[in-house]
């Protein structure tokens, strides 16, 4: 029952109250007897007594309903249950506290671990503090947050010194830690070497790329230096060595000789027509 439905069936008693004893306390009291008008308030006393009594029980009732699920393994109705005595106004650091194991059961971690942050501000007394804070430990340990939850569990053993549970959790959590920050530390170096036999490599790469480029570039250099080398010597072939024609001159030379010898076998033929051939010559005897 919510409050605003007890408030109105409050407001119907006294009304019914007021309505039903107004005459009659008139006539008694003009009998001159008051005892009416203090059973009427004694009646209205003892129903509101009772009715705020009935809706202070009920969220602490859901409590106990949501423990009776929780101890059954329905986590999730046992979480709604707990929410729904958190909104009928029950006790803060209770609900919250089972809302937060329920939350846990279900391996919602995260959750968990800020239902469980917010309980050491809602209590004074010490057990329930440590308490909080152990719970908030075991959900960072869920969610591998090593230095979360050796800071929670020390906050435990600041209120519970004596917890042997929070001892071992805190030496757990203590190993832990250590190995995820050498873990850390390792991911960090072979990630530098990484980074470094990356840069090695483009390097290598670079300087091999450099050493082909000048190798193209030497080999060019060579071939050049071969054609302008037999450029040269065809050069040289073709000029006269010192005391020799040209093949040009040879050429002009022999054209010149045949044109000079036709000359003197055209003049040798001209003077054989002129003197004429002596020959043997036949008498007609």
């Amino acid at each position: 029952m919510k409050l605003n439905e007890l408030i109105g069936i409050c407001r119907g008693v006294w009304k019914y109250a007021h309505t039903t004893s107004s005459s009659s306390l008139r006539a008694r009291y003009e009998r001159g007897n008051l005892f009416a008008i203090k059973q009427a308030g004694l009646f209205l006393a003892l129903m509101l007594l009772v009715l705020a009594s009935a809706h202070a029980q009920q969220p602490n009732d859901l409590i106990k309903k949501g423990n009776g699920l929780y101890k059954d393994g329905k986590f999730g109705e046992a979480e709604m249950t707990y929410r729904e005595g958190q909104t009928g106004g029950a006790d803060a650091f209770i609900s919250g506290f089972n809302l937060g194991d329920a939350l846990f059961k279900q391996e919602r971690y995260e959750e968990a671990a800020s239902a469980f942050q917010a309980l050491p501000n809602l209590t004074d007394d010490k057990e329930q503090k440590a308490a909080a804070f152990h719970n908030l430990g075991n959900s960072f340990m869920k969610t591998k947050k090593y230095q979360e939850g050796v800071d929670a569990y020390k906050q435990s053993l600041r209120n519970n010194p004596t917890d042997i549970d929070t001892k071992y959790n805190l030496s757990y959590a203590k190993r832990m830690l250590q190995q995820q920050q050498e873990q850390e530390q390792q991911k960090n170096q072979d990630k530098d070497k990484d980074k470094k036999d990356d840069q090695q490599k483009q390097d290598q790469q670079k300087q091999d790329q450099k050493q082909d480029e000048k190798k193209d570039q030497d080999k060019k250099d060579q071939d050049q230096q071969q054609k302008d080398q037999e450029k040269q010597d065809e050069q040289k072939e073709q000029q006269p060595k010192e005391g020799e024609i040209s093949k040009e001159d040879a050429e002009r030379a022999l054209d010149a000789l045949d044109q000079d010898e036709k000359k003197i076998r055209d003049r040798l033929e001209e003077q054989k027509i002129k003197k004429g051939v002596k020959g043997n010559i036949d008498k007609d005897w």
